[in-house]
């Protein structure tokens, strides 16, 4: 008993970390496409970029000063409140811009949501009370005036608060950097990756520093720390070359699609299920950073995804050899630490690990005739103590018009896995609908959710009434074809 409820206390704070996470980094993924162009205006044109051209450079101090921080503070109020809480989240983040001399990134992330917040407390308050006839004018005003007061606030302190904030945490990372200590931040990040925690550490933490500082030194490191893809294709190189079993033939794929697509998430199952190679992704994450560190390397904008395309985009005139030189050292590092550990495995762990899969797999062909999604939610419930899909919950082939993919951004994994079943339907002559989405856009006419085993509680929480199915490789998965042959 005290077991399980050790395993559910953690469930529920990794749930609500990742919630969090999220959240923060839901107010900057929508807006990754504003922020490369930024970037990429910045490599091009400032004094010291690829292309000089001082006309086109008036472009970059304003739109990291207003059309970022904007955006932010709009996306931040739509995701409490909408349409109108991304007005007034868009009107208030104005008083932190204009109340500081920095870039308000950090500002927005907190008064625009906060600002949607209060409006949708008033907007709950009056709810059923107003007068017909008066509905537009009291939300007009009620936006307006609410609004205007919360932008002196933050105009008057908030804004100076979180600029101090702001330098401090620069200060710190300042300090990392001048010491060559910040290599060891990779000891934290690489674990939380795989926690599918890498959204909101890169966009929800590193970025709106990293922006600052690109735009004063015109690069940072901080870019660079979560999103190397060096650390990740050591891992799956290992498992290419000593390797076993299905994850070895998968591997390569996986490979591809990380380092070239920048979808990081495709390699996290491979450590989850050799929880020992985390070693490896940490080992050459510091080395990789450290190399970064003592080249003095840096780019000059997010690469997102962190492919190693979007790194020699953003990498500064003449500084693509450092960029590089990171992302190689990390990926040998890896390999070799990776490669020692699966060379070092049990052969009988692995080989038990195969047969669990092959009893697993053939349970699910077993009852594939029936229940098939039965069998897999007995071993999710097994193995995760949570709450998972029963036969009665199961959709009949007549229900199923829409089946969605969520992952934590919705760009990544789950666009892949979407991708992957999307032409199974096809070829199997299936007209249903088959899409990709973060989890907290979770449409309310899905009829089947798909997501990695580790996100499915958040999703199951976000649309109830769908059938759960929870996965544990989006590139190659054994439900994919047992969904295709139930529904077809």
């Amino acid at each position: 008993m005290a077991q399980s409820t050790s395993f559910s206390a953690s469930g529920a704070a990794r749930v609500g970390v990742q919630k969090f996470g999220r959240f923060l980094s839901g107010m900057v993924m929508p807006n990754i496409g504003a922020f490369i162009a930024w970037g990429l205006i910045t490599a091009l044109f400032i004094p010291t970029g690829w292309i000089p051209n001082e006309y086109f450079a008036k472009l970059v101090d304003p739109m990291i000063k207003y059309l970022l921080p904007l955006l932010i503070g709009y996306t931040g109020g739509t995701m409490v409140h909408k349409q109108r809480g991304g007005v007034i989240g868009a009107l208030v983040t104005m008083g932190v811009i204009i109340g500081t001399d920095i870039p308000m990134f950090l500002g927005a992330m907190a008064v625009g949501p906060g600002a949607a917040w209060v409006l949708k407390k008033f907007d709950q308050a009056v709810e059923g009370k107003i007068k017909s006839g008066f509905e537009m004018l009291v939300n007009n005003f009620s936006l307006g005036i609410i609004g205007g007061v919360l932008v002196l606030i933050t105009y008057s302190i908030v804004g100076r608060i979180i600029e101090a904030v702001t330098n401090v945490l620069s200060s710190g990372v300042e300090f990392l950097v001048h010491h060559h200590l910040i290599p060891l931040v990779n000891i934290l990040i690489e674990p939380a990756k795989v926690l599918f925690l890498n959204n909101a550490i890169n966009h929800g933490v590193l970025s709106p520093i990293a922006i600052e500082q690109a735009q004063s030194a015109g690069k940072s490191i901080l870019f660079m720390l979560e999103s190397n893809p060096g650390p990740g294709l050591g891992v799956l190189l290992a498992y290419m070359i000593v390797g076993r079993g299905s994850a070895r033939q998968s591997a390569s794929g996986a490979a591809i699609i990380h380092f070239f697509g920048g979808i990081h998430e495709i390699y996290f199952p491979y450590i989850l299920m050799n929880p020992r190679l985390i070693l490896a992704a940490m080992a050459g994450g510091v080395t990789g950073t450290f190399t970064f560190s003592l080249m003095n390397a840096g780019l000059v904008g997010p690469p997102s995804p962190g492919s190693i395309i979007a790194y020699l985009a953003m990498a500064p005139r003449g500084e693509i050899l450092p960029v590089l030189s990171g992302v190689i050292t990390a990926a040998i590092v890896s390999f070799a630490v990776a490669a020692l550990l699966l060379k070092t495995s049990k052969k009988s762990e692995e080989d038990q690990e195969d047969l669990d899969e092959a009893t697993q797999r053939m349970k699910d062909m077993k009852a594939a005739g029936t229940h098939p999604a039965a069998a897999a939610a007995a071993f999710e419930e097994a193995t995760t103590h949570s709450e998972v899909n029963t036969a009665e919950g199961q959709k009949s082939k007549e229900e199923v018009h829409k089946i969605v993919f969520a992952c934590d951004a919705g760009m990544g994994s789950s666009a892949m896995g979407a991708s992957i079943l999307r032409k199974k339907m096809k070829v199997a002559g299936s007209p249903i609908e088959v899409v990709n989405t973060a989890i907290s856009d979770i449409p309310s006419d899905a009829d089947i959710v798909v997501t990695h085993k580790t996100l499915t509680d958040r999703a199951r929480g976000v649309a109830p009434q769908a059938e759960h199915i929870s996965i544990d490789n989006f590139l190659k998965s054994p439900e994919y074809d047992e969904l295709v042959e139930r529904l077809k």
